[in-house]
């Protein structure tokens, strides 16, 4: 399976292990050097379990990305801003942290907005509401990824 998504680059694919562990490929985002040692922080800081699915293995191995459960809910971290990000797009707050849901109709992508990283959750409609992962992630967020000067987005 698939996935790719309009003004977004977050794909996840599940893969068949032998041993009954599943794997999940997902494309890392190219980060500079100071967003690649905060997104490193939020990574290793988020929960083995997400919205009740556990944490799978991700290839290519990186300190920029997560996953859990099938279908793979997915997160990226220093990802680039998104291009349909624009000063009047409808925001959700969460916790304190803004997130730019896509598409804005029925969303399964929803990006962290206003920080010094970009973060894409990738939350596919099986697992019900989004809000216990964008909670979860909010708070971890607030806590590894500074906030941009007032305003920026």
């Amino acid at each position: 399976m698939l996935k790719r998504f309009a003004g977004a680059a977050l794909a996840v694919a599940l893969v068949a292990t032998g041993c009954g562990a599943q794997t999940v490929r997902m494309e890392p985002p190219e980060a500079d050097e100071a967003t690649a040692r905060t997104c490193a922080g939020l990574v290793e800081a988020l929960p083995d379990t997400l919205l009740e699915a556990e944490r799978a293995r991700v290839r290519p191995d990186s300190e920029l990305t997560a996953a859990w459960g099938d279908p793979a809910i997915g997160l990226r971290c220093g990802v680039p801003r998104p291009v349909v990000l624009a000063p009047d797009s409808l925001l959700q707050e969460v916790n304190g942290v803004a997130w730019l849901p896509q598409p804005e109709d029925a969303p399964t992508l929803y990006t962290v907005v206003g920080r010094e990283a970009y973060v894409e959750l990738s939350v596919p409609p099986a697992h019900g509401a989004p809000a216990g992962a964008l909670s979860t992630v909010s708070d971890l967020v607030s806590e590894h990824v500074p906030p941009l000067p007032d305003g920026e987005l």
